[in-house]
């Protein structure tokens, strides 16, 4: 078999729904598995499981495939992570549309929208400003719909934790704008620029961080880039040559209001209302 036949085996169509039982269902659906008989000890652990369909694919044969994952997997929320072993695959006729009378909202069943991405080098003096961010923000107590990571100067991880498919995302990092240290900004990346093939492309490292270099990554990786805002802080110093373990005083002051800054976002996002962003936004 040449390369071309496997890449055809291999290769499947997304679908974004599929009729069970004169039921639709589609991903975010919750479904009751039912593994027909005879299968191994996996099947046999997840019958009668509740899960969420995260995609429906069909291979070259016409053959669909429903991908689940499992709501009391408590591997469910580590992103891409839980791939190798917190998803599932089921034929159609061993999954079972829930009946109305059982689905019932919750938070808990329902994947983060929001995510919110420390950025920064804890040994470039303020350019650990992100890192500290999100370590105050991940000590409170968020709506269930966001997810606050440190990605630190890991750009690979953030690229493909956007692969998620999170409504909005909140990148936290210092931000040169040549105003005082200290001062804080709202920026909304052009995300259409991205693509602009006249604009000069940042190398692409995988420990280093940029945040535009990171957004152009996932676009390569065919990852759709949304709603981005980038909550930044002016540095006083990024270390020298030597490097430096520490903020600076006025960034330092400058951390719990970009906590509030971030959770006043998130608060806008959930209801609705449009935060606008504004390049010189200094508390």
């Amino acid at each position: 078999m040449n390369e071309w036949e496997w890449q055809l085996l291999e290769e499947k169509t997304p679908l974004d729904h599929l009729e069970i039982a004169g039921v639709e269902v589609k991903p975010g659906s919750r479904v009751r598995l039912r593994p027909r008989k005879g299968g191994d000890v996996m099947d046999i652990a997840l019958a009668g499981q509740i899960a969420t369909i995260e995609c429906i694919e069909q291979d070259y044969e016409g053959k669909q495939h429903v991908c689940v994952v499992v709501d009391q997997d408590p591997g469910r929320d580590m992103g891409l992570l839980r791939q190798p072993g917190h998803r599932f695959f089921f034929d159609a006729e061993e999954i079972e549309p829930l009946s109305p009378d059982e689905i019932v909202p919750s938070s808990a069943t329902q994947k983060p929208s929001i995510l919110v991405a420390g950025i920064g080098n804890i040994f470039l003096g303020d350019d650990a400003f992100g890192v500290e961010v999100v370590r105050r923000l991940a000590d409170l107590q968020l709506p269930e719909r966001v997810r606050v990571a440190d990605f630190g100067i890991r750009g690979f991880d953030l690229a493909y934790a956007l692969q998620d498919g999170y409504e909005n995302t909140i990148l936290v990092d210092a931000c040169p704008h040549g105003e005082a240290p200290g001062t804080l900004y709202v920026i909304e990346p052009d995300l259409e620029g991205l693509d602009d093939p006249e604009i000069p492309q940042a190398a692409l490292e995988a420990h280093a961080m940029n945040p535009v270099s990171v957004l152009r990554m996932a676009r390569a990786m065919n990852i759709e880039v949304k709603n981005v805002l980038l909550v930044g802080c002016e540095p006083e110093t990024l270390g020298g040559e030597d490097g430096q373990m520490g903020l600076s005083a006025p960034v330092k002051a400058a951390v719990d209001h970009a906590v509030g800054l971030v959770e006043s976002i998130i608060d806008k996002i959930l209801k609705g209302d449009r935060f606008d962003s504004n390049p010189r936004s200094e508390l």
